[in-house]
């Protein structure tokens, strides 16, 4: 369930209807600023869930968003054209014509923030700073792609059901699946999982096992970076972070006792690194 003060609903934009929760700033607070936020792979706009609320307090609108086929947005079940990667930025393009309202924070977890990148390397002007959360500048590591890999070839031969007893039969539902880690418990989960379309799963795996390193044409963007993450993280190294958070001059994050989803782990560390950022933008 969303927060109290957020509202579900679709976005109408000219790329089509995204499922969105939209909390407002909270109306004693300085009103700072909107944020767009994507989240990372088989994840959803529930795993903001428990930014929301801080972030408010800080005087930002956050509008968490479901990708193309992903959970509540609709797409195409087997078209994988439909999920390349110019396609998905496209549609964060249209979502932010959509919201209105002036420019916009983008912020991308994990895939999400490689689809946020391409987002501003089409066009940066609606926005007024990027966030990068446990999203690093190239491919994810070798064992998370043997992993993806896995997820790919299984949903190939079998369907989104079987897929995710087998993957209940490896584990803990929150510990399989990919990179991006879940806000609730197993029903919600699987909800989350049968509305995701294989064909968008298959896709952006592909992507995060082939992405090239696109660092050097972010930085050359006028626009403030931000680059967060927990002080572990097995799908990108840290290590690989910081030099990434060096190439883009950006501001540099470590959430204490967080792995790949600080969100989740630490919510209320990763809000305040992230409005820390943002009160800095502009000002």
């Amino acid at each position: 369930m969303p927060p109290p003060a957020a509202r579900a609903y679709p976005l109408r934009t000219a790329r089509g209807d995204f499922a969105v929760v939209d909390h407002p700033a909270a109306p004693d607070a300085e009103q700072r600023g909107v944020a767009l936020m994507l989240p990372g792979f088989t994840g959803s706009k529930e795993d903001f869930r428990l930014l929301h609320e801080p972030l408010a307090a800080r005087g930002y609108r956050t509008v968490a968003v479901d990708g193309r086929g992903q959970y509540e947005s609709d797409g195409p079940a087997e078209d994988e054209s439909a999920y390349a990667q110019p396609e998905l930025a496209k549609d964060v393009l249209a979502q932010a014509e959509a919201l209105g309202g002036g420019p916009l924070h983008l912020f991308g977890h994990s895939l999400g923030g490689q689809i946020a990148r391409a987002a501003v390397l089409l066009d940066h002007s609606p926005f007024v700073s990027l966030t990068l959360m446990s999203s690093g500048p190239a491919q994810i590591s070798p064992p998370q792609q043997d992993r993806v890999k896995l997820l790919r070839d299984a949903l190939a031969v079998m369907s989104m059901a079987d897929v995710w007893v087998a993957m209940e039969a490896m584990g803990p539902p929150e510990d399989v699946g990919g990179p991006a880690l879940g806000v609730g418990g197993r029903d919600h989960l699987r909800r989350r999982w049968m509305g995701n379309k294989p064909a968008q799963l298959i896709a952006t795996g592909r992507q995060l096992c082939t992405e090239p390193d696109r660092v050097a044409e972010l930085a050359a963007l006028p626009l403030p970076f931000h680059v967060l993450s927990g002080a572990v993280d097995d799908t990108w190294p840290v290590p690989l972070l910081d030099e990434m958070a060096e190439r883009l001059h950006a501001r540099r994050s470590v959430v204490a006792d967080a792995e790949h989803s600080p969100n989740v782990d630490q919510p209320l560390p990763t809000a305040r690194a992230i409005a820390g950022f943002w009160d800095t933008v502009g000002r």
